[in-house]
């Protein structure tokens, strides 16, 4: 049976409180994280009273960055990110996308989204579309749409070949075109049966 501590913080500790609140808090987490890090200390009224300053700054700081993540996620409603990775002939991506290349794709755009903010179970390792929540805190999230496509390495021969063989890459391109209706149609039937 675990016993609950009365603690106050010293810094802001996410999802648990602002500096300068007392919290209760399970003993391990107490003795095993905050009190060895320095983040909170056993309450006294005349440290309650000292840190009432900091409390009000770091109120102020997080109604802020509140301000400025609803704004984030208000526009990143509707959203579709396409990331481009090398792919075999089956959709299976050669290596995966995960949460940082989400987010950097989503900061390269325009976006202060990051890494913890994008909410990917599982890594991507195939091509076609997927809907990744951003989520800031415990109640703003939002879900965009990432659509993983092939990156044809076909395409990147054809460019790096003199144009006296142009005819060449474009008989590949065909052949491109003709594998991936067969691998659409080799899926579409093993998703019927």
């Amino acid at each position: 049976m675990a016993k609950n501590i009365e603690l106050l913080l010293v810094e802001s500790v996410e999802n648990l409180g602002l500096v300068g609140e007392v919290v209760r808090v399970r003993a391990g987490y107490a003795r095993n994280y905050l009190l060895p890090l320095g983040m909170a200390e056993f309450p006294t009224d005349e440290r309650i009273a000292e840190l009432q300053s900091a409390r009000v700054e770091a109120a102020a700081k997080a109604d802020a960055l509140r301000e400025e993540q609803e704004a984030i996620l208000g526009k990143l409603g509707g959203i579709v990110l396409t990331l481009r990775r090398p792919t075999n002939d089956k959709g299976i991506l050669y290596g995966s996308v995960s949460q940082r290349d989400i987010s950097d794709a989503l900061v390269q755009g325009g976006f202060n989204v990051g890494i913890s903010a994008v909410r990917l179970s599982v890594a991507i390792r195939r091509t076609g579309n997927y809907d990744v929540p951003i989520q800031f805190g415990k109640e703003l999230r939002e879900s965009i749409t990432v659509v993983v496509e092939s990156e044809s390495v076909i395409e990147e021969m054809a460019e790096d070949t003199p144009a006296d063989t142009a005819e060449a890459p474009v008989e590949a391109s065909q052949d491109s075109d003709v594998a991936e209706a067969a691998a659409d149609a080799s899926a579409e039937a093993s998703d019927e049966s």
